[in-house]
């Protein structure tokens, strides 16, 4: 195991790097909000799962025992009309909404296998945790901090603040009244004591699907109650780094606080960690302008955004480029130079791994080169122990690859660089690009491109005369399965298309 280093941390609460302690040396418990599972899962949270998926993976290294818990939203998340989303995706589908939950829960783990994330160590769903959101919120009733209305529970914000002076907006960084005045108005509006109040549960409207028994009503428990819950069971009512969007500061997150404080008095994590958003050729995507692109979409090339189809490592390492507290602008000629950094450092890291080492000579001398190298193997790590500083890391990473280049362009000679320092480079050259960046090399995949194309030129023809015949059994019978082993189609003016994810 490597020895643990120091790290730094910015700290949403405290709006600052902050040096990194863990609650118990050499353990870490992180909680991220994941994905409400009632339609694919879109590129922002995908650069939010596969920036915390770096993070984890770059703690993994550093030597900690991580319990990562990341949750699936499949109840309780409600539209700003009222609904909840997983009803309103099962009209939709025209399907039982634990179906639509199983469908798209599917796709969101499809897409972060695409992406080469590691699953967390525990993956919770909201459904499966209702007792212990009954619980809690029975816990906070105790406490005075929520009151029952109409068979509604709400919390009592401005009480709770007023108990709690600075909690209440520490982590959105606004001040009270602020947050008061972008409090949503729902049509339960009139049953809250104050506009800032939110349910932690709601009683059953005739519309509603997913309900359970609780001691107050049928119903169902807030959407911010989930995390609350769910976090205090698998990693303690205080824990050590809290993750998620940039857009779930608020309401989200700072009702998750709440409730917290409300339920035990006491702060649900030490460090705060949020991701920023990304933009597509400038603007904020917005599907009702078009203004859009998804994740399949950009593997697919089937995008007026795009010139081309990117790879799934290509777009990882296109996020990996920026900071993950920074904005990312999509863009086709960012996406192409993403893709040639991608294709160089890959290049260079099989190179690098070709060389030979004299196994004789690791008499741990330095030359002025070996010097050079090594500071460049301390900043690469350094980097990444400055906030998760991907940029810095790559930057190092392409400073080390041109000393690799030079040695086979015989512009720096072989003796000037000592072997154990040759074999350092190698180790940190793969341990930061596969274990660390969690990037694959894809020059594997297109050794069987002939053979791959010839099938699926004759599966296309047969699912076309399937579909000539009328016969959508055989046709979305073919779609299906090629979907399950990972290969989409789309169909449209021109004809069929389709790609390996």
């Amino acid at each position: 195991m490597t020895e643990l280093r120091a790290l730094k941390i910015y700290n949403t609460l405290s709006g600052k790097k902050e040096e990194f302690h863990p609650i118990t040396p050499g353990y870490i418990g992180m909680y991220v909000c994941g994905p409400t599972v009632y339609s694919d899962v879109h590129l922002g949270n995908c650069r939010t799962f596969c920036s915390f998926d770096t993070i984890y993976r770059h703690l993994l290294h550093s030597g900690y025992k991580v319990r990562y818990v990341r949750n699936i939203t499949d109840v309780g998340h409600l539209t700003d009309e009222g609904e909840d989303r997983m009803a309103k995706g099962a009209k939709v589908a025209q399907l039982e909404p634990m179906e639509v939950a199983q469908r798209y829960t599917v796709g969101f783990h499809d897409m972060m296998r695409i992406f080469n994330t590691l699953p967390p160590s525990i993956e919770p769903r909201a459904t499966g945790h209702i007792l212990e959101q009954i619980e809690m919120v029975q816990q906070i009733l105790d406490r005075g901090l929520a009151y029952l209305s109409n068979g509604s529970v709400y919390f009592d914000v401005p009480k709770f603040a007023t108990e709690n002076e600075g909690v209440y907006g520490s982590v959105s960084g606004r001040i009270l009244e602020d947050l008061y005045t972008e409090t949503r108005e729902l049509k339960s509006q009139e049953e809250k004591r104050h506009p800032a109040d939110f349910a932690i549960w709601m009683k059953a409207r005739p519309q509603d699907l997913m309900i359970w028994n609780s001691p107050w009503s049928i119903g169902f428990p807030g959407w911010h109650l989930e995390c609350s819950a769910m976090s205090t069971k698998y990693l303690g009512k205080t824990f050590d780094i809290h993750g998620g969007g940039n857009d779930l500061k608020f309401p989200h997150h700072e009702n998750e606080v709440a409730q917290n404080h409300g339920a035990c008095g006491c702060k649900p994590a030490n460090y705060w960690v949020h991701t920023n958003m990304l933009l597509l050729n400038g603007k904020k995507m917005s599907k009702s302008d078009g203004n859009t692109i998804s994740p399949t979409e950009l593997f697919t090339g089937n995008s007026e955004h795009t010139s081309k189809a990117y790879s799934p490592m290509a777009v990882r390492f296109f996020m990996l480029q920026a900071h993950y507290r920074s904005t990312l602008d999509i863009t086709d000629d960012g996406l192409m130079a993403a893709e040639k950094g991608f294709l160089k450092i890959m290049e260079t890291n099989r190179i690098l791994q070709s060389l030979p080492v004299d196994p004789r000579d690791f008499d741990g001398s330095e030359t002025d080169t070996d010097r050079s190298i090594l500071a460049l193997i301390q900043d690469t790590f350094a980097g990444m122990d400055d906030d998760f500083n991907t940029a810095i890391s790559i930057a190092c990473l392409n400073e080390l690859g041109s000393y690799v280049h030079k040695l086979v362009n015989q512009q720096l000679d072989a003796s000037q660089i000592s072997p154990w320092v040759l074999e350092r480079m190698k180790t940190v050259f793969s341990t930061f690009i596969f274990d660390i960046f969690g990037l694959k090399d894809e020059s594997d995949s297109v050794q069987d491109s002939g053979t791959i194309e010839g099938l699926m030129s004759l599966i296309l023809d047969i699912r076309g005369q399937a579909r000539d015949q009328k016969d959508w059994t055989t046709s979305d019978k073919i779609r299906d399965t090629l979907s399950a082993v990972g290969i989409t189609l789309k169909d449209g003016k021109d004809g069929v298309s389709w790609a390996k994810l």
